[in-house]
């Protein structure tokens, strides 16, 4: 199993989304966040005023998924998260070594 968490314009969302639907990911989850990377932020215009934003909007999806899916949704996520321009964000592949469902008690590829 391996979690992949993707960094994305908030605006990009519903086509990640479809994006992971399509191969069949059964579960999502979006954190609102901020941040920064290498454009440190940007400027703003407020009631004629300029200041400077450091910490851009952005989005966190995460999933797990089957090993053999991996590939699929992080490319998935690239294409549907792309907009060629500076910010599009980052995504983080990591193994995870055990889940659990809650309810039923499930582990592994079950849980998912």
């Amino acid at each position: 199993m391996t979690k992949i968490e993707a960094i994305i314009k908030p605006f990009r969302l519903n086509e990640v989304q479809e994006a992971l639907t399509q191969l069949g990911v059964q579960g999502l989850t979006v954190t609102e966040v901020k941040g920064f990377g290498r454009q440190k932020g940007h400027v703003e215009l407020y009631r004629g005023a300029e200041y400077q934003v450091n910490f851009v909007p952005k989005l966190m999806v995460l999933t797990v998924v089957g090993d053999e899916m991996v590939e699929q949704v992080v490319d998935a996520i690239q294409k549907a998260a792309s907009t060629g321009k500076i910010g599009d964000g980052k995504i983080f592949v990591s193994p995870v070594s055990e889940v659990m469902r809650i309810r039923t008690r499930e582990t592994g590829a079950e849980a998912l």
